[in-house]
């Protein structure tokens, strides 16, 4: 009788499943994890699929499953969403998969937990010390072995000596649970009618038990964040899964600290820089449904929740969403399919939404909750333009007097003022005063930057690093090297020089040792032990800063000023969301914008307070050019370690692409053509841009044409990006 067989599916860059045999006795279905032979190793996969007529002249070849694995099978709703993200990505099912299992193998086995209580005589020789843990445990509950030497301030030594003494007993505690459970009631909040009705919106599509698409569209400080807790509130009730997924979860202390103040406790946490241990418990434990929220970056998007019930994505419009390395997707529309496919209830929360969740909503696709004022009365900010062109600010300086006498004005208001340069480091762009030499990265193609904090010249793409130089590498002339233009740490120069007093903090990502270090910072912000801001895109994620009432925009075209077909939508958006800062709590917020474009229709729409007409400006464009949401995009990037062996390669590769489909279809295939960065980490970049109408399947179009592609030969590599966000 011939052995049972099964697909496995590996996490390898492989798009097919193995087929292997199934021992006797062994039972396994599809979603079970396993051990199987690959290659020379043993590699964990999961149970893709029955094969209930394999090829009987391969059975001796065939390889046994060595084991099955304990953990909780991955669901048929997750086994269906990796298919549907590797169909529509033009990727590996393994790859894909790999994304899913994030379990922790190999960690061996956890240190237990130890705990003590009173279980003997008191010591023969008592000191305070001593006195004091028996005080602290005398109530007889077991307390943490950390935890009592913590409430008896003593040291971990005295308890040791106890236990020694047989007055104490160790007793070896459970595992720490992930997160404790979330109460739904633990407060109630005060809400406007505003809120109450949205609330009671979000909870109808949870009752619904069904899918949906909202759109909670509210301004900056309308009090987005506790509406949807309702939401989550409601799923917590019957006993589901909620997910809530954040742009910069490390850096969202106050929305964690917002969550206990709803339910009690903090959610669990997902995010890179969890320890492996903890990656590894928070896994199993959502696998479990122990966990009933999960506060995440996008990679949490792909775990193997047990009844997941809920995803909410804040700040929707957030460009963090969008996975650049490896498989290429955008959580907040992977949020929306795999919503779509468990058939459950998505909440997209934005004070600019993106243009094609905007489209949507007008368009009656996604449902559209408002909330078109800010909570407890208080009024949006103010918004002027500071035209540079008649008003610049004195040489070698960067902020305009008019901008420095407001922040002078809110200083002595005893206000905080929020300065905004999207550019991290000390200057974008050195050069030599002698020869005009600039300093290029050897491996990519770009201007190295100054970073006097770190004492170095530094490429923002690979991170190469040369130490500041005395002397010319070309003319030899010393100390001959000036900064060029600003970036944040130029700025806290130029403040510290015109408000000498100020407390200055400087928030970029590169100038924070650590994710608890920055909640600090954010948290010192909130608490007013700062007077002056200076940030990159960093501060305008969301947080509540309640002293702060100016915002002053240094250079408010610099996210204009390149060939991104979603520039204007993105300068829009970062803009609004930083002025939205100011004036949340009291007092009246003012937002300044130094630009040298005053009429620029982006300029125009934040100074008028329009959205609507930014948005409809915006989608109007969109629909006569046939970008998204209007037309589709995919990028095809070639890169290669030789210039002409990529260009080559990229030219042969056009020429592959089926004409017949373009010509029938729509297809519109664009280049090659030298991608804006041409060469990155020492690879040569060649892109090829497809466009097509909005409903043709693009993904199937990649994969026969690649299907039929020439072999890549040497170091050619393609990466493929369905729905591209970048265009460099």
């Amino acid at each position: 009788m011939a052995k049972r067989v099964v697909d496995v599916l590996v996490p390898v860059a492989l798009d097919r499943a193995y087929s292997y045999r199934v021992p006797d006795g062994l039972a396994v279905a599809p979603g079970d994890f396993v051990s199987v032979p690959l290659g020379a190793r043993e590699a964990t996969g999961v149970v893709w699929a029955e094969n209930p007529a394999p090829d009987i002249r391969l059975d001796n070849r065939l390889k046994d499953i060595e084991s099955k694995l304990d953990y909780p099978a991955l669901r048929p709703e997750l086994r269906s969403f990796v298919e549907w993200l590797a169909n529509y990505t033009v990727s590996s099912r393994g790859m894909v998969l790999r994304m899913c299992l994030r379990m922790g193998e190999h960690l061996g086995e956890e240190r237990e937990r130890i705990g003590v209580r009173l279980a003997g005589a008191p010591p023969a020789r008592m000191t305070p010390a001593r006195a004091r843990v028996l005080a602290a445990l005398d109530d007889g509950m077991v307390r943490a072995k950390s935890e009592a030497a913590r409430e008896a301030g003593v040291s971990a030594g005295v308890i040791d000596g106890l236990v020694d003494e047989g007055t104490l007993q160790t007793v070896v505690l459970p595992p720490e649970p992930v997160a404790e459970n979330p109460d739904p009631d633990f407060t109630q909040p005060e809400f406007s009618t505003d809120q109450r009705m949205a609330a009671d919106a979000l909870k109808a599509t949870i009752a619904k038990d069904g899918y949906s698409v909202t759109l909670l569209d509210g301004v900056t400080g309308s009090g987005k964040t506790e509406v949807y807790f309702e939401a989550v509130a409601d799923a917590i009730r019957k006993g589901r899964q909620s997910l809530i997924l954040m742009p910069e979860i490390a850096l969202t202390a106050q929305f964690l600290d917002r969550f206990a103040a709803r339910f009690g406790v903090r959610p669990a946490e997902w995010h890179s820089e969890l320890t492996p241990r903890k990656r590894a418990r928070t896994w199993a434990a959502v696998a479990k449904g122990e966990v009933p929220v999960v506060v995440g970056a996008r990679s949490a998007l792909f775990l193997p929740y047990a009844d997941l019930g809920l995803i909410v994505v804040d700040e929707e419009h957030d460009p963090a969403y969008k996975q650049e390395d490896g498989v290429h997707y955008h959580a907040r529309d992977m949020a929306v399919v795999r919503g779509h496919i468990a058939k459950i209830p998505i909440v997209l929360s934005s004070a600019t939404p993106a243009v094609e969740t905007e489209t949507n909503a007008r368009r009656g696709r996604y449902a559209r909750v408002a909330l078109p004022e800010r909570f407890g009365g208080q009024r949006l900010p103010s918004v002027e333009p500071i035209d540079l062109r008649a008003a610049p600010p004195p040489r070698g300086r960067f902020i305009s007097p008019m901008l420095a006498g407001e922040v002078k004005i809110a200083l002595e208001r005893k206000e905080q003022a929020l300065l905004f340069l999207n550019r991290r480091g000390y200057a974008p762009l050195t050069l030599c005063r002698a020869c005009g030499f600039r300093f290029a990265c050897p491996n990519c193609d770009a201007w190295l930057v100054d970073h006097r904090f770190k004492k170095q010249l530094v490429c923002h793409h690979c991170g190469f690093g040369l130490p500041h130089p005395h002397q010319c590498p070309k003319c030899a002339a010393v100390d001959s090297f000036v900064a060029c233009g600003p970036g944040v740490e130029r700025l806290e120069e130029e403040v510290h020089e015109l408000f000498p007093e100020a407390r200055v903090l400087v928030l970029s990502s590169d100038l924070v040792a650590g994710i608890e270090r920055m909640r600090e910072e954010f948290a010192e912000i909130a608490q007013g032990l700062f007077d002056i801001v200076i940030g990159t895109q960093l501060v305008a994620k969301g947080h509540n800063f309640p002293m702060l009432n100016l915002v002053g925009v240094v250079d408010a075209d610099l996210g204009l000023s390149n060939g991104d077909p979603r520039a204007a939508e993105r300068t829009f958006q970062l803009l609004h969301q930083v002025v939205g800062r100011a004036g949340r709590d009291a007092g009246i917020g003012r937002g300044f914008l130094q630009t040298h474009q005053p009429d620029h229709p982006v300029m125009r729409a934040l100074i008028a307070q329009d959205r609507e007409a930014f948005y409809d400006a915006e989608i109007e464009l969109r629909e006569k050019t046939h970008y998204p949401p209007f037309g589709r995009l995919a990028s095809i990037i070639v890169s290669g370690g030789d210039k002409h062996e990529t260009a080559s390669y990229a030219r042969e590769l056009a020429r592959w692409a089926p004409l017949n489909e373009n010509m029938k279809e729509g297809v519109r295939v664009l280049g090659p053509a030298e991608a804006p960065l041409a060469l990155i980490r020492g690879r040569h970049r060649m892109r090829l841009l497809l466009k097509a109408p909005r409903h043709y399947d693009l993904s199937a179009y990649m994969r026969r044409w690649l299907a039929k592609a020439p072999k890549r030969r040497g170091s050619i590599k393609l990466d493929i990006d369905i729905d591209p966000q970048s265009f460099l």
